[in-house]
């Protein structure tokens, strides 16, 4: 327990950044038209594509014994995989809504 506080005190500027970093997201995706909102988290979710490289690039290098590293590596590139797909699936349905009838 004394390494948690620690670690918390060494990055405290850190955490700073992170929870004023997800007041500002909140703030902007909630000020952002009904009518941009698909294509921005669609776009976001593709972006997710970092995540997975990140991910596999982790995996490649941890110890093959490390079990729980390699859970959630696995765990992350799967989540990561279903976020991409979910923003195309999602674009290509915006797009459709765009497409002349025959």
């Amino acid at each position: 327990m004394e390494g948690f506080f620690q670690f918390i005190n060494d990055n405290i500027e850190m955490i700073y950044i992170v929870v004023l970093m997800i007041f500002v997201g909140i703030e902007l995706i909630s000020h952002v038209p009904a009518v941009l909102h698909t294509p921005l988290m669609s776009g976001a979710n593709a972006i997710h594509g970092v995540v997975i490289i990140g991910a596999i690039l982790a995996m490649l290098r941890m110890d093959p014994h490390n079990y729980t590293g390699l859970a959630i590596g696995f765990l992350a590139v799967v989540l990561g995989t279903l976020n991409v797909v979910g923003g195309f699936v999602v674009t290509d349905r915006m797009l459709e809504m765009f497409k002349t009838q025959k």
